[in-house]
């Protein structure tokens, strides 16, 4: 595994990046070294040496060889790799991708570090080098979950901002800047940081992605559904693709999400780049209650990316809904050595409960409150994973103090709704908590945990048609989105029962008959007897019609005939 020292940079450096001034002389060898950087302006490679050449041309000439020789030419004119231009290094490679806005590879961010720790040693007022020096500080720090990097980061960009200000055209250290604040989830600090980038040139591209996660992280969809297209304006391919599949994604969109992901991870071409988009489809087919199809896509992202370790976390959660658990703990346990994030060591306490491993779930949650600690020592706020553990596994009240403070800042995403609606319930309070698990719900955001948590609140506020559509709704979405929490939306659904006939309408249980309606039905059946005389009056020549049908003779004739002369005439006529 790629792993960066945790002591101090000056002392101990990555083992790859050992290399020279850039600008000072090298020795034959170094276009060798993959490490290092090429001078500005110059080649990587010097020109490949005329042997072969000298030697196939000068052999042409024979006449009886003539054929064989041409043919050998021009095969291994082609075949030789000093005609070829070099591969690029680790630094190049991190370089590109940074240029690009793609992810780099752990080993190659490595090297990137190296490289300007050098530099800037012999360099200390080459603002440029310390802004890259310290966005790369930022990103190792969030892709290896390690937060002491976030204060190297940020010491490297005030370096960078003292060599040049960011009003003087340095708006790279601003934009990393944002960067290190959205890491640290201090949202409201990256919008500002953002916005000041924006303000001075709103043609730079880099400031756009560290917009949107500011903007998503502040639940402002309209802003980052505009600072997405903007990106996507500026800078086309993977990086554009891949953040308009997020927004679709935040916004419900699934079926335009997948196709969007699935264009990124086809027009991906570096590891890394496109193990992120790998994971995406991981993601996306795990929300949506797709288990094998998410172990497969987690499983291409690590072929692709071994050191893509939230792809492992992934799989690890799918194996859970695959009743594979023992992969499942093993995959956890590995990925928290690696990658050992809050939410990872939280989601692993939770399978060993849902398993009745009390002791080792028990560790499992002491471990995350020691992770907790070494967030919070190093400015990173994860008062939302922590407000989780609290409201199912500790004091809700904690949980409920921890997220009226982020509200408080501003944070007021799907995310933080969800857990304040949820929290509010746990302790108490879920007339308070269902119109911040509805809200939750309302971003159309396709969480099965968000649908799960609205339906248990309004069942306990006795709102039993909403609950059993939010409960189903949880359900049908991800039928095993949680190892605790599905059996209990499955349970709470069976105490529901099921809906009463005749159509939705209030999806309660049936009151008892509303008075009106009996009182009704008996009126109507002793209104006859009181007035017996005028129905039989207007319906009397109905019965007595049929009665001579049996019989078809005199009875019918003898009626008339007082009213009929000439009938009586006829009939006198006909006797004998």
């Amino acid at each position: 595994m790629d792993v960066m020292p945790q002591q101090d940079p000056e002392p101990r450096r990555p083992p790859e990046p050992s290399q020279e001034d850039p600008h000072a002389q090298r020795d034959p060898h170094a276009p060798q070294d993959p490490y290092v950087m090429p001078a500005e302006g110059a080649t990587a490679v010097p020109p490949p040496p005329p042997t072969l050449r000298t030697t196939l041309r000068r052999a042409a000439f024979g006449a009886l060889a003539a054929g064989v020789l041409l043919a050998g030419a021009l095969v291994a004119v082609p075949d030789g790799k000093d005609d070829r231009p070099k591969e690029p290094g680790p630094v190049e490679r991190a370089e590109a991708a940074a240029t690009a806005g793609s992810p780099a590879s752990l080993s190659d961010l490595t090297a990137l570090i190296g490289d300007r720790q050098k530099w800037v040693e012999a360099h200390p007022g080459d603002a440029p080098s310390w802004a890259t020096l310290g966005s790369a500080y930022v990103e190792w720090g969030r892709r290896s979950a390690d937060a002491a990097y976030f204060g190297r980061a940020e010491e490297a960009l005030k370096r960078s901002l003292e060599a040049q200000p960011g009003e003087r055209g340095n708006g790279e250290a601003w934009v990393g800047m944002a960067a290190l604040a959205n890491a640290r989830h201090d949202f409201l600090a990256a919008k500002r940081w953002g916005e000041t980038v924006r303000k001075q040139d709103p043609k730079t591209w880099s400031v756009y992605p560290v917009l949107i996660d500011a903007y998503t992280g502040l639940g402002d969809t309209k802003a980052a559904t505009g600072a997405t297209e903007k990106f996507g304006e500026l800078r086309k391919g993977v990086p554009a693709l891949a953040r308009t599949a997020d927004l679709y994604r935040g916004q419900g969109w699934r079926e335009d999400a997948l196709a969007t992901a699935r264009e990124a991870a086809d027009r991906a071409t570096a590891p890394a780049e496109k193990a992120e988009a790998l994971h995406r489809l991981g993601e996306l087919a795990w929300e949506r209650g797709e288990p094998e199809e998410a172990v497969a896509q987690f499983d291409a992202a690590l072929r692709t990316d071994a050191g893509h370790h939230a792809s492992l976390a992934g799989r690890a959660r799918a194996l859970v809904a695959l009743d594979r658990t023992d992969e499942a703990v093993a995959a956890y346990q590995s990925v928290i050595t690696k990658l050992p994030r809050p939410a990872y060591a939280l989601e692993l306490g939770e399978l060993y409960a849902s398993l009745e491993l009390d002791g080792d779930a028990r560790s499992q949650y002491e471990k995350l409150a020691g992770l907790l600690e070494q967030a919070k020592a190093a400015g990173v706020d994860e008062s939302v994973v922590q407000a989780r553990y609290e409201s199912d596994h500790g004091d809700p009240a904690v949980a409920v103090e921890l997220l009226r403070g982020q509200w408080k800042k501003q944070h007021r995403s799907a995310a933080v709704a969800d857990a304040l609606g949820w929290a509010l319930h746990r302790a108490g309070k879920s007339e308070e908590g269902l119109e911040y698990a509805q809200q939750a719900v309302d971003t159309g955001v396709r969480n099965a945990s968000y649908a799960y948590h609205l339906g248990m609140i309004e069942r306990e506020l006795a709102q039993y048609g909403p609950a059993r559509r939010h409960l189903e709704e949880a359900l049908r979405t991800n039928p095993a989105f949680s190892p605790l929490d599905a059996p209990k939306a499955r349970e709470a659904l069976e105490t529901l029962g099921e809906p009463p006939p005749g159509g939705p309408g209030d999806m309660q249980p049936p009151p008892p008959p509303p008075p009106p309606a009996p009182s009704r039905e008996p009126k109507r059946e002793s209104q006859p007897e009181p007035k017996p005389e005028p129905k039989p009056k207007r319906e009397s020549p109905k019965p007595e019609a049929p009665a001579p049908a049996p019989s078809q003779t005199a009875p019918a004739p003898s009626k008339a005939a007082p009213s009929s002369p000439a009938a009586v005439e006829a009939d006198a006529s006909k006797s004998p």
